[in-house]
């Protein structure tokens, strides 16, 4: 079972049982979907390393929201089906940095209103048209959380300019950890109930308080629980839970570790740590 298909299993499950929380329902049929949330795909032409920009816009109705790639305990990770399209090489996505939402207590991650993802796109073959054909399974919430799928089918302008929402989008990822003044970041690793604890120790500046960090594993099959963060003085300390989906013994490189620290000035991007 996929962590998409587990959340909303556990969801559905526990339901019941939370009073004033946000309620799942089943999962939207085309029509209702399609008043939710559009999606299309906007061309952001050839750049100098011979790939081309793209980026996958989805536009939310008033009062819903959507998720980040780690939505948080409560959210719903979106999915990317790449498998109908022609002359697609490497894809390689840049998030824009999220907003974090208190949900009567539980805290998820994601976007308001529209996302715009941008897309580098390198050909199989260089010289032939490139089509983006797929479709998002994602998590749409706002009194209720609506599970959906949508499509998108696009061929890929080569002549295309810069289009300012992509060039938008770019400049509000987060700042890699040289940009943010990052002079160390470790990794203490203990075994847990479940898997592994992993605490983080980052000295950097602050991000803007409250910070809130996002650990992710680099490992498929391995989710991270929500991150309890604290900072003494010049140091931010993260500490979170990985738990492998199906429940067994993993192991873990450190190299592979993301965490990303959301404040309120900026977002930082922290790749990788070293043995603390």
């Amino acid at each position: 079972m996929t962590r998409f298909a587990a959340l909303i299993a556990l969801c559905t499950a526990f339901a019941p049982v939370l009073p004033g929380a946000v309620r799942p329902a089943a999962a939207a049929d085309r029509s209702d979907l399609d008043k939710l949330v559009t999606v299309d795909v906007i061309d952001g032409g050839p750049t100098a390393r011979g790939t081309y920009m793209a980026a996958l816009r989805l536009t939310l109705s008033d009062g819903w929201k959507t998720y980040w790639r780690a939505p948080g305990e409560a959210g719903i990770p979106p999915s990317f089906d790449w498998k109908g399209s022609r002359n697609l090489g490497e894809v390689s996505m840049t998030w824009p940095t999220p907003k974090v939402f208190d949900s009567n207590g539980m805290q998820t991650i994601g976007y308001t209103r529209q996302l715009v993802l941008p897309v580098e796109i390198t050909p199989a073959r260089d010289g032939r048209p490139i089509e983006l054909r797929g479709r998002i399974e994602l998590g749409l919430c706002s009194d209720v959380c609506i599970p959906g799928t949508v499509s998108f089918d696009h061929r890929v302008d080569p002549e295309a300019g810069r289009n300012p929402a992509i060039v938008a989008a770019l400049a509000e990822r987060p700042y890699s950890a040289r940009e943010a003044g990052v002079r160390a970041a470790t990794c203490r690793l203990q075994p847990s109930a479940d898997g592994l604890r992993v605490e983080a120790r980052i000295t950097m500046p602050s991000a803007g308080g409250p910070e809130v960090a996002v650990i992710e594993s680099g490992t498929p099959g391995i989710w991270a629980t929500e991150t309890e963060t604290s900072r003494q003085g010049n140091t931010l300390i993260a500490a979170s839970d990985l738990i492998a989906e199906t429940g067994g013994a993993f192991a873990l490189d450190r190299s592979a570790l993301r965490i990303t620290v959301l404040g309120s000035k900026h977002a930082v991007d922290i790749r990788g740590c070293d043995a603390g």
